[in-house]
């Protein structure tokens, strides 16, 4: 007897469709064998449908017994089909007749006892079941508040074997799950921290707000303990709520991952990752037999922060060129490609020499003149090309810790960051570009037109720093940024000055 449900593979951040066949024979040899390109989780699962059928009370069968993962050339992996597969034998055997198993889509894994644990990618698995027609999607209860935000599926938790046979075989009705968004964003997109917790450093806030608000890379440079590490943490606290489609996108990613933690519906902040710096070029940028995304990617819509910047690995380093350019990953492998959206703000910091204290008056640097050079170029020309904003974070003096008097708060630096980002929509429209850090060159043409004084200092600026053409570029986006927080339709000759100071670290490195 055959039996057929349906269930989800990921490639990327994609689901898509899987047809568990489960064929039992009514004679022949014992034996279970689970075919269409499975992986050795999906192999090892027959064993653990045993023992949860068997603890549940379905007796597992004797005959010979086939399951396939159709499509049989697409590779399938991770423990996510153990409830389809167990369905299916239970269907396949005998022991119980579903109603209408092609309205549902399956996903979980067994344990031996029969209970069913989380997966991952649940909400990738929502929306296609939504795209393909399902009427309702069988989930772990962990996993159903995750996959009720897609509107018009009926979420169905699951917490055993058996409440799931009985949900298809009409016996249990279960109420779907459901989920007011509105209260999810109130209740979590929420900071814990606020720039008015950074004492001094108003320069380098400064420089946060203009490239929250135009959407640049930045890189901070100073000595140990003055604070880059703070300020990095703090940069999502003032730019814009994550929209609705910025969430979801963010938390498919996670959810794949298996990143996102049992019971979250959406990520309403903005993700903050901060991989160590022995991390490796495919943890950093995603990579695998099966492709999984990498740091870049789970900081998509947020703030990607590297720590320690020259202590990355060069070919890391390099690897981010990409996707810095592109906005997106693309990974591929002899069968097939994949594309991780990585849509993220690069925030970097580093010492100015390898002791760290060559720009500290307070500490003797004791870097000598070619080990200095030999730190700095650790990074590359094109990487430091690819970053707009060098700004350098010096050490807070004494009275400035010890005073009473908070700093720039968050609040007040996200007003400047709305409101800079407000005339930035007016002008694009639905144009492409959403920030100025994504302008092409017909809207930088368009958009950071200079008078006679700013065409003076941007030529002095390209001569004297050796200025690339990629980094006239970035000058004009951040020009353009400084002037939009200044509500100013022109960019003056001061907004071009700024902008090119903040391309200091070009002839250092």
């Amino acid at each position: 007897m055959i039996a057929r449900l349906h269930s989800v593979a990921f490639y990327g951040i994609e689901a898509r469709p899987v047809e568990v066949e489960v064929d039992v024979a009514d004679r022949g040899f014992a034996g279970a064998a689970i075919v269409g390109l499975p992986d050795a989780a999906v192999k090892e699962s027959i064993e653990r449908v045993r023992s949860a059928m068997e603890n549940s009370g379905y007796p597992f069968p004797r005959n010979k017994c086939v399951v396939n993962l159709a499509p049989a050339d697409m590779k399938k992996e991770g423990p996510i089909f153990d409830l389809g597969i167990a369905l299916g034998i239970v269907f396949a055997g005998g022991g119980a007749v579903a109603e209408n198993p092609d309205e549902y889509l399956v996903a979980g894994e067994l344990a031996l006892d029969g209970r069913v644990r989380p997966v991952r990618g649940v909400l990738s698995a929502a929306i296609l079941a939504k795209q393909n027609g399902f009427r309702a999607i069988l989930v772990p209860e962990e996993n159903a508040t995750e996959a009720a935000v897609v509107e018009g599926l009926d979420v169905l938790p699951v917490t055993s074997l058996t409440q799931a046979v009985g949900v298809l075989t009409g016996e249990l009705p279960l109420d779907p799950v459901r989920v007011d968004l509105d209260n999810v964003f109130t209740a979590s997109s929420r900071y814990d921290s606020d720039f008015a917790e950074v004492r001094g450093q108003e320069q380098a806030k400064r420089a946060l707000t203009i490239a929250a608000a135009g959407g640049h890379n930045l890189l901070l440079h100073g000595p140990p303990g003055s604070g880059k590490t703070m300020l990095a943490k703090r940069l999502p606290t003032m730019v814009p709520p994550l929209s609705l489609i910025e969430s979801l996108e963010t938390t498919r990613i996670h959810s794949v991952a298996g990143e996102l933690k049992a019971g979250t519906s959406l990520l309403a902040t903005r993700p903050v990752r901060s991989p160590h710096h022995s991390a490796s070029t495919p943890a950093l940028v995603g990579g695998g037999t099966i492709p999984q995304a990498g740091e870049v990617s789970l900081a998509h819509h947020g703030v990607l922060f590297l720590d320690e910047f020259p202590e990355f690995t060069r070919n890391s380093l390099e690897s981010l060129r990409q996707p810095l350019e592109d906005g997106c990953v693309t990974i591929a492998r002899a069968h097939t490609t994949v594309a991780f959206p990585a849509s993220f703000m690069l925030v970097a910091s580093m010492n100015p020499c390898p002791c760290g204290y060559f720009t500290d008056p307070r500490k003797q640097c004791k870097c000598s003149p070619p080990q200095i050079d030999k730190y700095l170029a650790k990074i590359s020309g094109p990487l430091i090309d690819r970053i707009d904003i060098h700004i350098e974070v010096p050490a807070v003096p004494f009275r400035e810790l010890r005073s009473e008097r908070e700093g720039t708060s968050s609040e007040l630096m996200r007003e400047q960051v709305v409101g800079a980002r407000r005339i930035q929509s007016r002008r694009f429209g639905e144009k492409g570009a959403t920030v100025n850090a994504c302008m092409g060159s017909r809207q930088l043409r368009a958009h950071c037109r200079l008078d006679d004084a700013g065409e003076i200092i941007l030529r002095q600026a390209m001569t004297e720093l050796g200025l690339s053409a990629r980094a006239h570029d970035k000058v004009l986006r951040v020009a353009r940024t400084i002037a939009d927080l200044a509500e100013s339709q022109d960019i003056r000759a001061d907004h071009v000055s700024e902008a090119i100071h903040y391309r200091r670290l070009d002839r250092q490195l």
